[in-house]
């Protein structure tokens, strides 16, 4: 499975999250094989932001064949397109899961929950994501 995670320069598993995945730097994209573990580490640079910018990462890792992507929070649009394209979202909390590794031992032990619709941020600038 291919999992993205929002991540500052320059990803890796060592990394920090980004606090808002459509401004990171990097998605630090991680092939977990059930039995191997982590089976490969690669990053890809975030394309832009500007208007309809929060729908580049949709597309950007939908073209990586990423299954799944682990966020600290996001907005309806990108929620809708990530699931439009078969991309699964997940939560982890950015206050308690700071690093790229720990992101993915939350993943890897089945700790990280479904984000769902009603957990998406409503633009009052408060939500990271």
């Amino acid at each position: 499975m291919r999992v993205a995670i929002p991540t500052n320069n320059p990803g890796g598993l060592d990394a920090e999250r980004s606090e808002h995945f459509g401004h990171c730097d990097v998605f630090t994209i991680v092939e977990l094989d059930a039995e191997k573990g982590v089976d490969g580490v690669t990053t890809i640079a975030n394309g832009g932001h500007e208007a309809g910018g929060c729908m580049v990462p949709v597309q950007l890792l939908r073209d990586a064949e990423v299954e799944a992507i682990v966020v600290g929070g996001m907005g309806a649009r990108p929620m809708r397109g990530f699931a439009d394209v078969g991309i699964v979202v997940y939560f982890a909390d950015p206050n308690s899961i700071k690093s790229v590794q720990e992101v993915i031992d939350g993943f890897a032990a089945n700790r990280l929950p479904v984000m769902h619709a009603d957990q998406v941020c409503k633009g009052s600038g408060n939500c990271h994501h």
